[in-house]
């Protein structure tokens, strides 16, 4: 039998590498690729990867402007460094994350994902190739609507914990979704203090009831789990349209070969009885909806707090080289 990734791809689902270790991508052959603040700053620890974080800070040292405008530049050379890395391994696209600290700034998000497709330019990449990411805020899916309508640039938006997020980005037209599944089943089990098995994990449960609205209105952007914590959560999203796979879990999925039978069915959506709802023009309803979900505002805050914390350590660390 092949082996559970196979069988995973085999499904329908699009298989994306969460890693800023594109050394690691290759063995698993994703379409895609993902990366964020967080899985940069542990790739620059490792020695390998140093040669990309001295060519980011090499190229702004002759640039005018004050120490922290250079150590701004260089972050985003960083970024663009590692993502250019990636492209010449991964066939379609990578994700590429605006500075969390403009999670409830649109203009500063439309504005950073503007100067980064433009760096991709600039090392012969086109804008086709690349997902900005943005936080699931208000701010961030109003920016991801600009980015879409008024740029042709593809928007991944990501910290998205709620179908009421979601709806919002589909409506914004985003090109795809991050829906986190494994930090849903941390808040759950901390909250319940209960084990979950996969059938009723409440990530699981989030990204189906996502897949399933999206299906039965109709809508054209791609959900794609991400932040898994096992393979029962993988597999349990067979059909899925994307997930997106941390190398240690897809090594896992490698050395199966547990059967893997399709879960999530776009044909099967249609038949459901769910209500329409709409957010992207009424943002006090959207705020009010989001905010009665406790798991997600808090998640939210978390996620955007983690990786805002990540870009000032890579800040401190670029601003040393510059020192």
């Amino acid at each position: 039998m092949s082996s559970s990734l196979e069988q995973l791809k085999a499904s329908g689902t699009v298989v994306v590498s969460d890693s800023g270790d594109f050394a690691s991508i290759a063995k698993y052959k994703p379409q895609d690729a993902t990366t964020n603040p967080s899985l940069i700053l542990a790739a620059t620890k490792n020695p390998k990867y140093a040669a990309l974080l001295d060519a980011a800070v090499e190229k702004v040292k002759g640039e005018s402007g004050s120490i922290d405008e250079k150590v701004e530049s260089a972050l985003d050379n960083l970024l663009v460094e590692f993502g250019t890395k990636i492209l010449e391994i991964v066939p379609g696209k990578v994700s590429t994350e605006v500075d969390a600290a403009f999670s409830f700034d649109t203009k500063a998000s439309v504005d950073k994902a503007l100067h980064i497709i433009d760096l991709y330019k600039a090392a012969g990449i086109p804008k086709e190739r690349v997902l900005i990411k943005i936080a699931s805020t208000w701010e961030g899916i109003k920016a991801a609507e600009i980015l879409q309508r008024d740029h042709g640039i593809n928007t991944n938006l990501t910290l998205m914990f709620s179908l009421v997020q979601a709806i919002a980005a589909a409506e914004a037209g985003a090109f795809l979704i991050s829906p986190f599944v494994g930090r849903i089943l941390d808040w759950y089990k901390a909250s319940t203090k209960k084990e979950y098995k996969k059938e009723e994990d409440p990530g699981v449960a989030s990204v189906k009831a996502i897949f399933n609205y999206y299906k039965k209105f109709g809508y054209s952007t791609i959900v794609m789990g991400a932040s898994f914590r096992n393979t029962g959560e993988i597999t349990e999203l067979a059909g899925c349209d994307y997930l997106t796979i941390s190398p240690n879990l897809l090594e896992d999925l490698l050395n199966s070969s547990e059967a893997v039978p399709k879960k999530l069915d776009a044909a099967g959506a249609q038949a459901l009885n769910l209500e329409k709802k709409a957010y992207i023009n009424n943002e006090s309803v959207f705020r009010f909806d989001f905010n009665e979900d406790q798991m997600a505002v808090e998640k939210l805050r978390e996620g955007i707090s983690k990786f805002a914390a990540d870009a000032v350590t890579l800040k401190g660390i670029i601003k040393a080289k510059l020192q």
